[in-house]
């Protein structure tokens, strides 16, 4: 009969949990190839490795190198609350000076700054360690998906532990007072769908009663596409508890545009003691 693991071993295990995931992070940066291949994506498109030199960091976590590139690291969301961006930039800005291996990932982004993943040494992965401290999010931003599906691992587990931007509850999709005050700004929902519906140009998740102050998230028709193609569906996600992020605005009720890899069924995904399991994050 197998036991039933208490809150304090969770605990625990995280931090060995952290500690695995990190290291399959940085042998996947090993081998940038193989994961382009994986993701099929132009935009998740591994270029070859170089060797820089860490000179500074700017605004919202850009990282300028001694060669004079301008680079933000992919798969990473920075936060905006002003303490916990500066506690992100006192990390980085504790390398500074380090020598990086950077690899870029498909195109610069709209300010001409390239996107990619940065390690120092054999086993410092720059978005890794962030996200991993509670400092980052684990985001595809403008993207439709997210490069590094691995990164999630890292954030269940700064969540689990409390950790920087995960110290407070996660926003519930039922609390309409509490996601209005968050209007206009980056945030993650979690709630169970009480009903799908797809329409011509859009599908939308309502977590709320028709007249509630509840989230709905809408999703592109293209989007929506990419969405079943992961398996998701209308009946499969209606009664579900999920996780969503995006950007929070309020119309009539608060309303949540989402992404793709924006939207995880929270007993797929939510698994901050996965151990060695947690690798097959890294094989999508």
């Amino acid at each position: 009969m197998v036991g039933t693991v208490g809150p304090a071993e969770r605990r625990d295990r995280a931090p060995m949990a952290t500690a695995f995931v990190m290291a399959a992070l940085v042998m996947a940066l090993a081998a940038p190839a193989r994961a382009a291949g994986r993701t099929g994506t132009a935009a998740c498109l591994a270029g070859p490795a170089r060797l820089e030199v860490l000179d500074g960091v700017g605004p919202r976590g850009e990282i300028r190198l001694a060669s004079g590139a301008r680079v933000v690291l992919d798969s990473l969301r920075w936060p905006e609350a002003s303490d916990l961006a500066g506690e992100a930039q006192a990390w980085l800005d504790a390398r500074r000076g380090a020598r990086l291996t950077v690899i870029p990932r498909g195109e610069p982004d709209r300010w001409g700054r390239e996107r990619a993943d940065i390690q120092v040494g054999d086993n410092d992965d720059l978005a890794g360690g962030l996200i991993a401290a509670g400092l980052a999010f684990a985001d595809a931003n403008e993207a439709d998906l997210l490069c590094r599906p691995a990164l999630r691992l890292l954030e269940a587990s700064a969540r689990a532990r409390g950790l920087g931007l995960w110290r407070g509850p996660v926003l519930s999709a039922t609390d309409g007072a509490a996601l209005r005050i968050a209007s206009g700004r980056f945030a993650v929902v979690e709630g169970r769908v009480r009903h799908v519906g797809e329409r011509g140009a859009r599908t939308y998740l309502d977590f709320g009663a028709r007249g509630a102050d509840a989230l709905t998230v809408t999703v592109s028709k293209r989007t929506w596409r990419m969405v079943r193609a992961r398996g998701l569906s209308a009946a499969s996600l209606e009664g579900q508890s999920v996780r969503v992020r995006g950007v929070l605005e309020v119309w009539r009720a608060p309303i949540l545009e989402a992404a793709a890899d924006a939207i995880e069924v929270l007993n797929e995904a939510d698994r901050p003691e996965a151990g060695p399991e947690g690798e097959r994050g890294l094989r999508r």
